[in-house]
């Protein structure tokens, strides 16, 4: 985002049902020179998402209607149809955060979570640092191997320069293969990371979306040589031969 002199500015989108809170966040940002939006509900925050693409979010857990975490991960699990990087840093807060529900704010991916009521420069602070850290991974978050192109930040993956049409747990396959291409990973980590399933399930699910993953790839002209099955272990994205 940037403002009309040309100077980059940082967009925060901000979502709290209480109006005074809204509010006090809202006029304290734009003072500090960030470029704030402020909405109150879970639906008017996805309307601003797709309007405008923020760099980093403050979200509190308890909305009216739909809550916070069912915010967070509609942001995370965003297919590639939706306008916003699902990488998008979001800051949690709420009013009575237990140990089990900061917890689950950061299984769902949360980048940092403040309780409230929280002193302000304590929350500029942690925004500035969230927003350095997704700076410094969008350095590193393309890759490319021959023919193909993972744009982790982007939620892009091309062949030859020609876009591949993945569904969101595809990409989000490709995308934890893609982080170190050699190394095999398990299925059980598989399971964990891409579908958030915790301890030993017996499910084809992993199979069946490589599966169709190898294909899609196959089929945009990258050949049979990407998302390699190690039999009885997991996936690597290369195979022995590298």
């Amino acid at each position: 985002m940037t403002t009309e002199l040309g100077r980059a500015v940082i967009g925060v989108l901000v979502v709290d049902g209480d109006a005074g809170a809204l509010g006090f966040l809202a006029e304290n940002l734009a003072h500090d020179h960030f470029a704030p939006t402020a909405v109150r509900s879970a639906d008017e925050a996805v309307a601003a998402l797709r309007a405008d693409a923020p760099d980093v979010m403050v979200v509190d857990v308890d909305l009216p209607g739909r809550s916070g975490l069912d915010l967070l991960g509609q942001i995370r699990d965003a297919g590639a149809d939706e306008p916003w990087d699902s990488g998008v840093p979001v800051l949690l807060t709420s009013r009575n955060p237990s140990p089990h529900a900061v917890v689950r704010g950061i299984e769902r991916g949360a980048d940092d979570y403040l309780a409230k009521p929280f002193h302000y420069p304590e929350l500029v602070a942690r925004l500035q640092a969230a927003i350095r850290r997704a700076r410094g991974a969008a350095v590193s978050a393309q890759l490319r191997v021959g023919p193909l192109l993972v744009d982790r930040h982007a939620r892009r993956v091309s062949v030859h320069g020609r876009r591949v049409e993945l569904s969101a747990k595809e990409f989000a396959l490709l995308a934890a293969l893609s982080k170190d291409p050699g190394r095999v990973v398990t299925k059980r980590e598989l399971l964990r990371d891409v579908w958030g399933y915790i301890g030993n399930a017996r499910t084809r699910t992993v199979d069946s979306h490589a599966s169709r993953l190898r294909r899609k790839l196959a089929a945009s002209g990258a050949g049979e040589r990407y998302v390699a099955n190690v039999w009885g272990v997991g996936y690597r994205l290369l195979p022995d031969d590298g």
